[in-house]
């Protein structure tokens, strides 16, 4: 029997999930749970590393974490779903990882300064923050991962795990493979202000709205800014709104809706009632799951504490392995 190639991928508990995480990834990994062998984690200790001063507000996103991951599709059955601290493993492998790491690797990360300047207001000045590829490296490697689900913006992140890994099999004996990135399409999700969807713009819609609360962010939703009246022509190819038709409504409605706007025979408004309904249809399903999970808090408990019991059995023989290379 060929055995399935392993992929992980992690999500950091800063938040509620939203629309362009379900989107962006989490689509995805729903996929290839039949193709991959696959490992999830929730990377609460990376999230530390930018939000250290709030470590209460991590801890409290966990376990809604898990209810998105599985209110989508993630399963237990599929998937090794666990928490990234319960893996204490990781953090000697982490540990070991640093010691052989060079600075300028680090350093050179083309996201180390651009998430700097995105987080202005936070002091990222740390030790942590400079060496998360180490910590990205030490999560990766220790299941042995062939591969790792990103977006072409996160392609170096895997890059600078595979020089790691090279580096340790070049000093230590061949332990750990080289991950390749799986490249992943991403469609791009604005937020209801036309802005990248995020939790720190507080312009998402989330997993976890509701109905009403999905119909009246929808209705706030900038449209062709161009477009003054209800009987001025529109531009769909500029409208967020009609890009998030493109998702939520079948095609043949979505091409009426295209000339129809650009004949004015259909405004804004219309246009956001229809979307805002075809929306809430398609997002019932997940409504419907995580109403069973919020439910059942000791279900979830036992499936976080399950999927750490999996990945902790591959991180003790990882790390048996890497003390013996080591010859420590």
């Amino acid at each position: 029997m060929k055995l399935k190639k392993r992929v992980l991928s992690g999500m950091r508990p800063t938040g509620p999930l939203h629309l362009g995480n379900l989107l962006g990834a989490l689509s995805n990994w729903v996929r290839i749970q039949k193709e991959y062998d696959c490992f999830f984690f929730i990377a609460d200790w990376h999230a530390l590393t930018s939000d250290y001063e709030t470590p209460d507000q991590i801890s409290g996103y966990i376990r809604e974490m898990m209810i998105d991951w599985l209110s989508v599709g993630l399963t237990p059955e599929k998937s090794t779903l666990f928490v990234q601290s319960d893996i204490k493993e990781t953090a000697e492998l982490c540990l070991l990882l640093s010691m052989i790491t060079p600075v300028p690797w680090l350093e050179r990360n083309p996201t180390y300064k651009d998430q700097i300047a995105q987080l202005a207001n936070k002091d990222l000045s740390t030790f942590g923050f400079l060496g998360y590829p180490v910590l990205q490296a030490a999560d990766i490697i220790m299941y042995k991962a062939n591969g790792v689900p990103v977006g072409v913006d996160q392609v170096p992140h895997v890059e600078i795990t595979r020089e790691i890994a090279r580096r340790f099999n070049y000093l230590y004996g061949n332990v750990f493979p080289e991950p390749d990135a799986i490249l992943t399409e991403t469609p791009k999700i604005l937020g209801i202000d036309r802005r990248k969807m995020s939790k720190s713009y507080n312009n998402a819609i989330y997993l976890s709205d509701s109905p009403e609360v999905i119909s009246e962010k929808v209705g706030q939703m900038i449209t062709d800014p161009q477009r003054a009246r209800r009987s001025d022509p529109g531009d769909p190819d500029v409208c967020n709104v009609f890009s998030f038709h493109k998702l939520y409504t079948d095609s043949q409605t979505v091409t009426d809706i295209d000339a129809q706007c650009r004949s004015a025979k259909i405004g804004c408004v219309e246009c956001k009632k229809i979307m805002a309904r075809n929306m809430v249809d398609a997002l019932s399903p997940i409504r419907e799951k995580r109403a069973y999970y919020l439910d059942r808090p000791e279900l979830v408990e036992q499936i976080i504490s399950e999927g750490g019991q999996r990945a902790r059995q591959v991180a003790e023989l990882t790390m048996a392995e890497v003390r013996a290379a080591m010859k420590i």
